[in-house]
């Protein structure tokens, strides 16, 4: 898919890009964006310590200072991008993807993303036309993954327990994926019980990407033998968390915004979901606006319209108090604070979380490897028309079809080469046969 994605620049690193591309990167990305004072920060990937390098190399021969968080999560790069009044930032990470990937998550004044459609476009433009002009990247440095300085880290964890809801009373497993929820777990959730809290970007324990039911297995296995009430876990660079009930079973994140958005309580107030998810949103008296799947345009959309806080299914939680920005962190407080406020009224966390997760039957999100999306995605509409009358229609994202029974969403990823498809009905039944119908459409061969 390349190296320059919709919402950052992501791929394997030494086929999709290399330390010449990053060097050509940050030589550009200063003029593009019209930023000269630069924060970064990176994940604990083995190959993010000469990528720093050299992208502080870039970005110093074209006249901008840098300063280096060194080791840290992306929601940290996000909070002091904003609050110490940087020009921009960097992130070097690959989130979520395998360890033989790495990546650029860019952020401009304020921690506004800094998308395809903003700015890298722009800049993958001007790396492919200086492709053979320009010598190729200098020889720099190893240099060694350090923690951030320990003051703007101690910093951080203040903000964040500051916006934090009691959990004293809960019991809970938290898995960092051997990834940088790491180096601040101990301080946010002390008494948890810990598993995989020490970064390693060979991420040895299994996949940094939580929405694999196998990177769960452990967490859930944990809670369950331990009696516990509940287990989280974080992605590789703590901007998505995930969270298991007491018997381990997986609570589809998209299920959690409204129980994040009544912990504001602020009725009428504006939550931020994408357009796979739910309408229990109004059910908390809030208002929901739907808006596009990634960070990019879900930044943006929430200071739009001046939402208290939003999510995604992926697992990504947004807040107004957090500069708009997606936090890992602060999305799990607040959301085991919901649940030990439920522990404490005697319920558990899947007695709290029934009303909502069994209401309706829902698909998760299927995800199809095709090689013609448009075509596929073409095949589906048409099938659809087959399920029930159509009583509304969402096109921002790619398709969500409303109907009184039920609904379906189908889209292309921006990030991997899937095109994914949810269906949510009133009965089991209903759902598997619309699922059934509408995979056989995206599965055959024209």
């Amino acid at each position: 898919m390349g190296f320059f994605k919709a919402y950052d620049m992501r791929g394997t690193f030494g086929a999709d890009f290399d330390l010449d591309t990053v060097y050509r990167v940050g030589r550009e990305l200063p003029g593009v964006i019209g930023a000269k004072k630069f924060l970064i920060g990176r994940d604990c990937r083995q190959t993010s310590p000469a990528i720093a390098a050299t992208l502080q190399k870039g970005l110093a021969d074209a006249g901008a200072e840098v300063t280096d968080l060194g080791l840290a999560t992306t929601p940290m790069v996000y909070f002091f991008t904003a609050e110490d009044d940087f020009d921009a930032s960097v992130m070097i990470t690959a989130s979520h993807n395998p360890p033989t990937d790495n990546g650029l998550k860019v952020s401009k004044r304020g921690a506004l993303p800094v998308g395809y459609e903003s700015g890298l476009a722009e800049v993958e433009r001007r790396v492919k036309a200086t492709c053979g002009t320009v010598p190729d990247v200098p020889v720099v440095p190893d240099v060694p993954a350090l923690p951030p300085p320990s003051a703007r880290l101690a910093r951080y964890v203040a903000w964040l327990r500051a916006h934090a809801l009691p959990i004293e009373n809960l019991k809970v497993a938290v898995d960092c994926s051997d990834g940088m929820a790491s180096i601040l777990a101990h301080e946010l959730f002390p008494g948890a019980v810990f598993i995989n809290d020490k970064p390693d970007g060979a991420f040895p324990h299994h996949s940094p990407n939580p929405l694999l039911a196998a990177s769960r297995e452990q967490l859930a296995a944990v809670v369950r033998e331990q009696g516990l009430d509940c287990g989280v876990i974080f992605d590789g660079d703590a901007d998505r968390c995930m969270f298991v009930d007491e018997k381990g079973a997986f609570i589809q994140p998209d299920y959690l915004i409204p129980v994040l958005a009544s912990t504001y309580h602020e009725p009428g107030a504006t939550v931020i979901h994408d357009v796979r998810t739910i309408e229990a949103i109004r059910a908390q008296g809030a208002t929901p606006v739907i808006g596009k799947v990634g960070h990019a345009y879900a930044k943006v959309l929430l200071r739009e319209v001046k939402a208290v806080c939003g999510g995604e299914l992926a697992g990504h939680y947004y807040f107004r108090d957090f500069h708009g920005c997606d936090s890992g962190e602060l999305a799990a407080l607040r959301i085991l604070g919901a649940f030990a406020d439920a522990k404490a009224r005697g319920q558990t966390v899947s007695a709290f979380m029934a009303p909502l997760l069994d209401k309706y039957a829902n698909s998760g999100e299927v995800n199809f490897k095709v090689e013609d999306k448009p075509a596929a995605i073409a095949r589906v509409l048409e099938a659809a028309k087959g399920l029930a009358p159509e009583t509304g229609r969402t096109t921002i994202d790619g398709y969500r079809l409303e109907y009184d029974a039920g609904w379906v969403c189908v889209r292309q990823s921006n990030t991997e080469p899937y095109l994914r498809l949810i269906v949510e009905c009133d009965t089991r039944a209903r759902l598997d046969d619309w699922l059934a119908r509408l995979t056989a459409a995206i599965e055959r061969k024209d």
